[in-house]
């Protein structure tokens, strides 16, 4: 039998596993994330680091996946199956990368960092959320 608040406490269960992994390494820190993307002044590469050890763990995570029947909480795995390279995944990941760039946060980050009462991440969220809010409710209907 399911636990009617399994899903909840692994979602919160993860996202403070997360957050605490973004704090440890650094990726709090607008400027060491703005240090990589800026690669020909002084470049850090510390970023690249924390997504090389995030695709590790991802990869184990997929290769369990595949070798179980179901997930713990679901009745089957939800894994996306179109494979299209197509307008709208190439203007999202533009304007997610100049948003990243622009603000030096991306959309984790910038919610762990809610946590410390800073305004930056505040209007970071706040303009993330209308900018989902205006895609969902505009533009996702002529899709």
């Amino acid at each position: 039998m399911k636990h009617p608040y399994g899903q909840l406490v692994i979602a919160l269960v993860s996202g403070l596993v997360f957050g605490l992994g973004l704090s440890m390494s650094g990726m709090l820190n607008p400027q060491r994330v703005q240090g990589f993307l800026d690669i020909f002044g002084v470049w850090d590469p510390s970023l690249a680091f924390v997504l090389g050890g995030a695709v590790a763990v991802a990869a184990l995570g997929v290769q369990l996946m595949w070798k179980s029947s179901r997930p713990i909480l679901e009745p089957r795995y939800h894994v996306p199956t179109n494979k299209r390279i197509d307008v709208p995944l190439i203007l999202g990941s533009a304007i997610f990368g100049f948003g990243w760039g622009l603000g030096g946060l991306c959309p984790g980050p910038a919610v762990a960092l809610l946590s410390m009462g800073l305004i930056k991440p505040m209007v970071f969220v706040v303009c993330m959320i209308v900018g989902m809010q205006v895609h969902d409710r505009f533009l996702k209907k002529s899709q």
